[in-house]
C-alpha cells in the first residue's frame, strides 16, 4: 500500500478543499492516487461540498427543542432565504436541536451519530449539501440544563414548529408546577425575543463592557462642568438605568409595559408557594454578526458589458 504522506494529503485538499480527515480516507481507499482519490470524494459528495464552502452562509433556521429540565437552540445557516423553506434543510435543523439535547455545544454535535444512519450529525450535512447546491454550516448550539424546572422555549414567528429566525431558552429553577413555570418560562423567553438582554443580572454584566460605560457617562458628566464629587453620582444614578437596559431581571416586562422582570418573577412564586430562580437564557439570531457580502448589481453589469466590448 502506498504511503500516505502530509504533502500528498495536502495535494488533494487544495484540489478539492475537502477536509484533511475525509482526504485521508480518500487516499487510502485509492493506494494513494490523487485523480483517483478526487473522483472518490467527489462521489461521496465531499468535494462537491467543498468547492461551495467559501460563500456566504447567512441565511437558514434557529431551531429549539425541550425535554423537561433541558433544552437547546441551533442555528443552521444557508446562503438563501428559500433553503430555510426545503423539507428536508428543515428536519435537518430540528433533528440537529434534539441531538444537541444530549451534545450540548456545537463541536459534540457535530461528532455526534446522527439517527438511523451510520455517520455524523456533519456527514449528514454534507450530503445535504451535496443535494441542495448551496453552502450550509452548523454555526452554533447551546445548551440549558436545571437539576429541577424547566428550560421554557419561544420561537418569534416560527416557519414550523420549533423553527425560525430567533430562538429564545430560558431555565427556571424551582420544584414549584412544572406548567405554570413553562407558561412562565415562555412569557420570559418572548420578553427576551423582544427586548434583547445582554445579561442575566447587574452581577453577570461583562466587566469591560461596564468599564467602557463608565467610561462614556463619565465623560459626558464632566461635560457640565460639575465637580468630581457630583459627577459621580450622575455616572451612578445613569449606570442604574444602563443596568435596567441590558440585565434582564432588571429590565421592564415587555408584556404589561410596568412591572421589573425579576418582580414577575417573585409573584409567581409567591403563587407557586415555591422559589423561582432564574438560572439563565440564551437568544439566537439568525445570522447576527455574520458579514454578509454587498453585491453592486450596476457595477456587475458594467464590468460584465465592459468585458463583452474589450
Amino acid at each position: 500500500m502506498a504511503e500516505i504522506t502530509a504533502s500528498l494529503v495536502k495535494e488533494l485538499r487544495d484540489k478539492t478543499g475537502a477536509g484533511m480527515m475525509d482526504c485521508k480516507k480518500a487516499l487510502a481507499e485509492t493506494n494513494g492516487d490523487i485523480e483517483g482519490a478526487v473522483d472518490w470524494l467527489r462521489k461521496k459528495g465531499l468535494a462537491a461540498a467543498a468547492k461551495k464552502s467559501g460563500r456566504v452562509a447567512a441565511e437558514g433556521l434557529v431551531a429549539v427543542a425541550t425535554s423537561g429540565t433541558a433544552g437547546a437552540v441551533v442555528e443552521v445557516n444557508a446562503e438563501t432565504d428559500f433553503v430555510a423553506r426545503n423539507d428536508k434543510f428543515q428536519g435537518f435543523a430540528a433533528k440537529a436541536a434534539e441531538i444537541a439535547l444530549t451534545t450540548g455545544d456545537v463541536e459534540g454535535l457535530k461528532a455526534a451519530a446522527y439517527p438511523g444512519a451510520s455517520h455524523t450529525v456533519q456527514d449528514k450535512l454534507t450530503s445535504l449539501i451535496a443535494t441542495v447546491g448551496e453552502n450550509m454550516n452548523l454555526r452554533r448550539a447551546t445548551k440549558l440544563q436545571v437539576p429541577a424546572g424547566v428550560v421554557a422555549s419561544y420561537i418569534h414567528t416560527a416557519i414550523a414548529p420549533g423553527l425560525g429566525k430567533i430562538g429564545v431558552l430560558v431555565a427556571l429553577e424551582s420544584t414549584g408546577d412544572a406548567a405554570k413555570l413553562t407558561e412562565l418560562g415562555k412569557q420570559i423567553a418572548m420578553h427576551v425575543a423582544a427586548a434583547r438582554p445582554d445579561a442575566l443580572d447587574v452581577a453577570d454584566v461583562d466587566v469591560s463592557a461596564l468599564e467602557r460605560e463608565k467610561s462614556v457617562l463619565a465623560e459626558q458628566a464632566r461635560a457640565s462642568g460639575k465637580p468630581e464629587s457630583i459627577i459621580e453620582k450622575m455616572v451612578e444614578g445613569r449606570l442604574r438605568k444602563y443596568y435596567e437596559e441590558v440585565c434582564l431581571l432588571e429590565q421592564t416586562y415587555v408584556i404589561d409595559g410596568e412591572s421589573k422582570v425579576r418582580a414577575v418573577v417573585e409573584k409567581v412564586a409567591k403563587e407557586l408557594g415555591a422559589p423561582i430562580k432564574v438560572a439563565g437564557f440564551v437568544r439566537y439570531a439568525l445570522g447576527e454578526g455574520i458579514e454578509k457580502a454587498e453585491s453592486d448589481f450596476a457595477a456587475e453589469v458594467a464590468a460584465a458589458a465592459g468585458q463583452s466590448q474589450g
